[in-house]
């Protein structure tokens, strides 16, 4: 037989609800009895697929219940008796905590019925009662009482007597746990020369249908009279005690007097013949002195209140018993530690992502004490991202309080921790672990936002640049990161002609090789990506920067050198320190790679001249010299600054002028104009810089010349054909270099100047070969060779005699027959 009552419910994430489930079944029943199916509590059906399953995460009596996990079917596994179950407590119930399809906990309490199985019981089948003979009428004798396990109706009712012939009645008495005590008391003097010994029997009946009995018989002596009895100071005592009072603790002391004398006076004191179990048990009582003492473990749980019988009586003939009710009132004490247990924990790990407020666990907390001793308060310890929720009837959830983040901690030790509100408080743990699964939450940072390489000039295609480095601290392919360079172009070319990435270790490399004179530096951007889903990327900026090397060797433009040699003439009677020429050095490099420094490194007569190492100019050290060699032979080097350096070799032949005896005057005027071109070499050198921006001005001085020399022909970019003036004009006209002009070919590229003869250069009796072209592009002194044709072809012009003009010197020297003469020229217009 069983009984459904009732359940409600309770909610939370992981569990469904929270199910309270009250059965009841009598006892004595046999083994697989059914109690009740749990289904009928209208639980939440298994997810598709699965079959109900019921599970028992706690049972009060697991020999006694069970529940079929597969039908949720509650039974009995045998017999149970109920007074051996709840011995003294008035309420017999049993508990179970059960998961129901892993959604719902079902908490089943089964109260245990009493039936009328048992029948009062004497403690023995007989007592024997001294009584005296001058004992009062109204006396009372307390007797035995009958014990019966059962409860309620099925409990011991009533007391009956019988044969006491009017001399005894029976007085039945309620004691304050509602225990029924039979006293005998004396209606009628006794007279035991009368009558000395009486037999009564005393009968106890139970309230069951039909009712159980058990008898008791009296037997009476009937004693000569003592006839002072002891007298207690009160009728009751209440005392208090705690609970786990150590053996020994004195409860009470009781002091009973008598007035007689002698033995009749001494009192001795004993529990009385009805005295419950649970007394004998607890407490002890000294017969001289009256002292109870604690002799067991007193436990406020098991037991609250109780009541001791005492009696007192004197060692005289014929004693008369007084009795008195010590009440002891069992005070509860902080003895029992929180209770923590789960009742549920997520399995497997928690996302990093999952939000505020995901439930963690399922918790329940009780304390076994009462008042505040059984208050408590619950939280999490630490400083952890999690915190618990109170819910319902002592249950509690762990949630998450913030966000998660695995990259700061990928797992964590929850601990719980209850304390109650005793004095001192108690407190109790329990842990659980949770690891955090991670997610693709952070993109991969590069360690600079700027990365500076640098690549020599004129490398090898595939040399290494560099690296670059991002780090994603995530796992797995969320951590794994990939390097790309960002499309871009420079000056209209791909990035990916120029560099290529190892997109595994962020490796740089070069696809081309770089030259300095053209790339100065570059920029482009990588991109690292990890291989999460979506995947998160980051970028940053590197800087490739090429540098100089010094792989051009100085270049000697002034003089004009041929097979790496040339002559210079020197004036008769010049004094020391004039400078006799200028030596002039390009290199293309730069920085310290373009710096030149000139030096004489071998002197065929030692001591004549000197060099400046900065300016390259060439000094006399000896105005004599020519009286000590007419020809000197100077080694000039000149070498940059670059590691390693370069350097060239040219030879300088110097020699005396002596072939221009009667020129002294034109040669006066050529020394001057020589004076006035040193003057103004630099400014030329550093007007070739300006040249593209100075273009139309000089195409409008090329207007210019042609309108005043409509005779001169058209320059072909070939050679230069003019009209012969007359020489006897040319012969006193210094030629100045506004009579030069460097123009713009007609035939030639865009970005070439060629020579062209103006009026005074027509008289000139050579012709030049403009096969070199001079780029206006150019960063460095512009410079243009123009060859000279044989001396065979200026002499079908005229017979004149013709002297070089050495721009260094200001010196005219004739022109050696055939011989080619390389004259440097700067990108200007002479005119």
């Amino acid at each position: 037989m069983y009984r459904f009552v009732g359940f409600y419910f309770f909610y939370w994430v992981s569990v469904e609800a929270l199910k309270t489930l009250n059965y009841s079944i009598s006892e004595e029943g046999g083994s697989r009895n059914a109690i009740g199916n749990i289904n009928d509590a209208q639980l939440e059906l298994p997810e598709r697929g699965k079959k109900p399953n019921f599970r028992v995460l706690e049972n009060s009596a697991p020999h006694l219940l069970d529940v079929d996990p597969n039908s949720g079917l509650l039974y009995t596994k045998q017999r149970i008796d109920r007074e051996t179950l709840c011995k003294n407590s008035p309420k017999c119930v049993l508990s179970l905590e059960v998961f129901a399809n892993d959604k719902d906990v079902c908490m089943i309490k089964v109260e245990i019925l009493d039936i009328n199985d048992n029948s009062p019981k004497f403690a023995s089948d007989q007592i024997d009662i001294d009584i005296s003979e001058n004992a009062s009428p109204g006396t009372r004798f307390p007797l035995t009482t009958a014990q019966d396990p059962d409860l309620g109706n099925n409990g011991l009712k009533t007391y009956r007597m019988r044969g006491d012939n009017g001399l005894f009645s029976l007085d039945i008495k309620s004691r304050g746990d509602g225990t029924k005590v039979p006293e005998l008391v004396i209606q009628k003097a006794l007279d035991r020369e009368e009558q000395s010994h009486h037999t009564l029997i005393l009968t106890a009946f139970d309230g069951g249908i039909p009712p159980r009995s058990a008898n008791l018989q009296i037997n009476i002596k009937v004693i000569d009279a003592n006839d002072n009895s002891p007298v207690f100071e009160a009728k009751s005592y209440t005392v208090e005690i705690a609970e786990n009072s150590p053996i020994g603790k004195m409860i009470i002391d009781l002091n009973a007097t008598d007035a007689d004398e002698g033995t009749n006076a001494d009192v001795i004191y004993s529990f009385s013949g009805y005295a419950s179990d649970q007394v004998w048990e607890l407490f002890s009582i000294d017969s001289k002195t009256g002292i109870i003492q604690v002799k067991g473990n007193i436990d406020y749980e098991e037991i609250q209140m109780l009541e001791i019988d005492v009696q007192a009586e004197d060692e005289g003939p014929n004693p008369i018993p007084v009795h008195c009710k010590v009440t002891v009132l069992v005070t509860d004490v902080n003895d029992n530690f929180p209770s923590i247990s789960f009742v549920s924990v997520r399995q497997g790990a928690i996302s990093e992502a999952s939000p505020p407020g995901t439930v963690i666990a399922l918790v329940r907390v009780t304390d076994k004490d009462s008042g505040k001793n059984g208050q408590f308060q619950c939280w999490v310890l630490g400083n952890v991202p999690f915190k618990l929720e109170d819910n319902y009837d002592n249950f509690f959830t762990v949630v998450t309080s913030r966000p998660l983040d695995r990259e700061i901690q990928d797992e964590y030790n929850i601990t719980i921790i209850a304390r109650d509100n005793g004095n001192p408080s108690l407190d109790s743990t329990n842990s659980f672990s949770v690891k955090i699964l991670d997610e693709n939450d952070n993109p991969p940072s590069f360690s600079k936002s700027m990365y500076a390489l640098q690549v020599s000039a004129n490398n090898i295609p595939g040399e290494y640049l560099g690296s670059v480095l991002a780090q994603d601290p995530d796992l797995g392919q969320n951590g794994t990161v990939s390097y790309s360079i960002f499309p871009s172009y420079i000056d209209s070319v791909s990035i990916y002609t120029y560099v290529s990435i190892n997109p595994r270790n962020g490796a740089i490399y070069a696809l081309r090789t770089f030259y300095y004179e053209l790339t100065k530096y570059f920029e482009f951007k990588v991109i690292a990506k990890d291989l999460g889903s979506p995947h998160l990327e980051s970028n940053a900026t590197v800087r490739v920067s090429v540098l100089d090397v010094n792989n051009n060797a100085p270049v000697i433009v002034l003089p004009s050198l041929q097979n790496d040699t040339a002559e210079i003439y020197v004036p008769r009677n010049v004094g020391m320190g004039y400078i006799i020429s200028t030596v002039r050095a390009m290199d293309i490099d730069f920085g310290e790679s373009g710096r030149v420094t000139y030096e004489i490194i071998q002197e065929s007569k030692d001591h004549l001249f000197e060099i400046d190492s900065v300016t390259g100019e060439i000094r006399l050290l000896n105005p004599h010299w020519e009286d000590i060699a007419p020809v000197v032979e100077l080694i000039i080097k000149v070498t940059d600054n670059g590691k390693p350096s370069l350097s060239t070799v040219a030879k300088l032949i110097i020699k005396a002028n002596s072939d221009c005896l009667g020129c002294y005057e034109e040669e006066d005027n050529v020394i001057g104009e020589q004076r006035d071109w040193d003057i103004y070499l630099p400014v030329l050198v550093a007007l070739s810089a300006i040249s593209i921006i100075l273009f139309a001005a000089m195409v409008t001085i090329v207007v210019k010349c042609k309108k005043e020399n409509k005779e001169v022909g058209p320059y072909n970019g070939r050679a230069a054909y003019t009209s012969q003036p007359k020489l006897g004009k040319m012969k006193n006209k210094k030629i100045n270099k506004n009579d030069i002009m460097l123009v713009q070919s007609e035939i030639e590229e865009k970005n070439a100047m060629n020579v062209v003869s103006c009026p005074l250069l027509v008289t000139s009796p050579m012709y030049f070969d403009s096969q070199s072209r001079l780029p206006l592009s150019s960063s460095h002194s512009g410079v243009m060779y123009l060859t000279p044709t044989s001396n065979n072809q200026t002499e079908s012009q005229g017979n004149v005699e013709c002297h070089s003009h050495n721009n260094d010197t200001g010196q005219i020297r004739p022109s050696v027959e055939n011989t080619s003469t390389w004259i440097p020229l700067t990108k200007i217009c002479l005119v």
